[in-house]
This record gives structure tokens, sequence and C-alpha cells, in this order.
């Protein structure tokens, strides 16, 4: 991962693979291996972001956010406090199927 323009508060968990220049990471996120973030991107105490996940430029995540493996965030977009985006189509669904990739 490069640190180079890159802000990590001290109490953050990042080991994604990519985080792009100009990306700030604030405090108590946990974000894991596998997951790239691109350039200009702002994301908020407290998220999680499951390995992964790819997130494009300029994308702002608001705190308490989760993202779940197969997410796809795409350049420019906005994600409001506390949302929660899953791969699962049937959250406690008695029946059980494969996954399914979320793009945003």
């Amino acid at each position: 991962m490069s640190t180079e323009s890159v802000q990590i508060h001290k109490t953050a968990i990042v080991t994604a693979d990519r985080v792009g220049s100009g990306t700030r990471i604030w405090a108590f996120c946990n974000i894991q291996a596998g997951v790239t973030i691109g350039a200009d991107c702002n994301i908020g105490d407290h998220c999680f972001i499951e390995e992964g996940v790819q997130i494009g430029d300029r994308v702002t995540i608001k705190n308490g956010v989760s993202l779940w493996n197969g997410v796809t965030v795409e350049d420019d977009v906005f994600i409001g406090p506390q949302a929660v985006f899953t791969n699962d189509r049937r959250p406690r669904s008695k029946q059980y199927t494969e996954p399914v990739a979320t793009l945003l």
C-alpha cells in the first residue's frame, strides 16, 4: 500500500491492497486486505470494509458504513452515514443462494 499523501488515523486498521493518493481514512475504521481504494476518497469514522470491495476515485463514505465482499463503488459516489451494502439479496432468508455482486 502506498502511503504517499494518504492520511490514516492512528486508530484505524488498514491492510488494504491499495489506497490511492489524497485519500483520508478516519478513526476506528477496519479496512481488510484485498480492498482497493481509489484516489481522493474520504472514509469516515467507524467504517468496516471487507476483503474484495473495490472503491473508485473521489468517493465519500460517511461514518459507520459497512461494505461487504462483492461490493463495487464506482467513481464520484457519496454514501451517507450508517449505510450497509451487502452481497446478499435476501438477508436472513432460509433459502441459501449464491451471493450477488453489488455495483454502486
